[in-house]
């Protein structure tokens, strides 16, 4: 059993690595560790290298984003509800990305599969809730859609971002009345 204040630090390790990282991507664990509030050796105790904390923040991060389905889906309607969600993805693979020199290409790839099957069940929770209430075409594959919002976050990443007149395509293009 893992004790309170172990878990505690833990989590409030991975909040600040997540703060830390999005300001600067080449933030030392020492740095992060002093944020915390913990010693180096506690840091390195929960997490042993800098590959691990930052799965451990994209974990979170996904975490995040699939708990937020049911909220955005009560508050939105289906489309802005998959709008906000998209966006709110595009802004974690943009992270994940920015924090690829910190992962293996293993590391990558393992976050990427224990990832996909949760995230697929989420789109596929707000285009039935569209295709429910008539706005958004039955035929759109929750595949696809992820396939394509792939080209988002590079989108957002140059110096023009476009990735909101990008989503409003996307969108766009799975919304009923547009041609199948």
């Amino acid at each position: 059993m893992v004790r309170a204040d172990a878990r505690e630090n833990r989590a409030r390790i991975v909040e600040t690595a997540r703060q830390a990282l999005a300001e600067d991507g080449e933030v030392s664990m020492n740095q992060i560790a002093q944020r915390a509030g913990v010693g180096p050796g506690t840091l390195y105790r929960h997490y042993p290298s800098r590959e691990a904390l930052v799965l451990a923040v994209y974990q979170l991060d996904i975490a995040k984003l699939l708990d937020s389905v049911q909220e955005l889906l009560q508050r939105h309607s289906p489309l802005d509800a998959l709008r906000l969600w998209t966006t709110a993805l595009v802004d974690a693979m943009r992270r994940k990305h920015g924090l690829g020199d910190a992962l293996s290409p293993g590391a990558r790839q393992s976050i990427t599969e224990s990832t996909y099957d949760p995230v697929i069940a989420a789109i596929t929770q707000m285009l039935e809730a569209g295709q429910d209430d008539g706005t958004i075409r039955g035929d759109v594959n929750p595949g696809d859609f992820l396939q394509l919002t792939g080209a988002l976050w590079r989108a957002a990443s140059g110096p023009e971002d476009r990735s909101q007149s990008m989503l409003g395509l996307i969108l766009d293009g799975i919304s009923r009345g547009a041609p199948a």
